[in-house]
């Protein structure tokens, strides 16, 4: 499958069994003892997903989860842990988690549930861009995981955005890459669309170049 996990737990036997469960898989596995180690990896390289305890030595799971959908709102990852109270699960929820497995769990049970939470994510390639995350597959486009209502025009005018960010784009390179050089509308149309993105967005991103165009960067 060669799907790459990082599997973050500092108790030593659980750790070598899930390793060596997701191993017979396929799956390339890195193991994190505590939260330091983790980070380490998560700021460094990339995950397929990420296994994460709750308890951990140096830097808990709750900061590594909030570091983790700092840095990406797509990976999924799995809370994996001894905590079982209705607070703790609705708390792993809420910093957006994938799922929250109380321990003790069937290795089986975890091995199914991380082919089910990869097969989903493999559906479509995804975009992301701050906390914007797009679907290209199914035109899907989210802020913090809240789909937003885009005209096609508008979808189209931020994925193209999106994959020129840092450059500044004038209204007539806009027009067309977008709808062709035969396009016979008002160039304004395009300050428009801009204004009602902007507002959807919630005055984020897109900023305006005086005299020369627009430019999306991140906050």
């Amino acid at each position: 499958m060669d799907k790459k996990i990082l599997l973050v737990e500092d108790e030593w036997k659980l750790r070598r069994i899930a390793a060596d469960f997701l191993k017979r898989e396929n799956f390339r596995v890195v193991e994190a003892g505590d939260g330091e180690e983790a980070l380490d990896f998560i700021l460094t390289e990339k995950f397929d997903l990420i296994i994460l305890d709750l308890m951990l030595p140096k830097i808990n799971g709750w900061e590594l989860l909030k570091e983790i959908r700092e840095k990406d709102l797509t990976i999924p990852v799995i809370m994996l842990t001894a905590r079982g109270s209705e607070d703790d699960i609705l708390k792993g929820y809420e910093l957006k988690a994938d799922e929250y497995i109380v321990k003790p769990v069937s290795m089986k049970v975890l091995v199914a549930k991380v082919k089910a939470f990869l097969r989903i994510h493999n559906m479509g390639e995804v975009i992301t861009f701050g906390n914007i995350v797009i679907n290209i597959d199914s035109r899907d486009v989210k802020i913090e995981g809240v789909s937003l209502e885009l005209s096609q025009k508008e979808y189209e005018l931020l994925l193209f955005f999106i994959k020129n960010k840092g450059q500044v784009l004038s209204r007539e390179r806009i027009i067309t890459s977008l709808w062709g050089y035969d396009y016979d509308g008002d160039i304004r149309a395009v300050d428009s669309q801009i204004k009602r993105i902007r507002k959807k967005l919630e005055g984020k991103y897109i900023k305006t170049i005086r005299g020369v165009g627009y430019k999306i960067e991140e906050e």
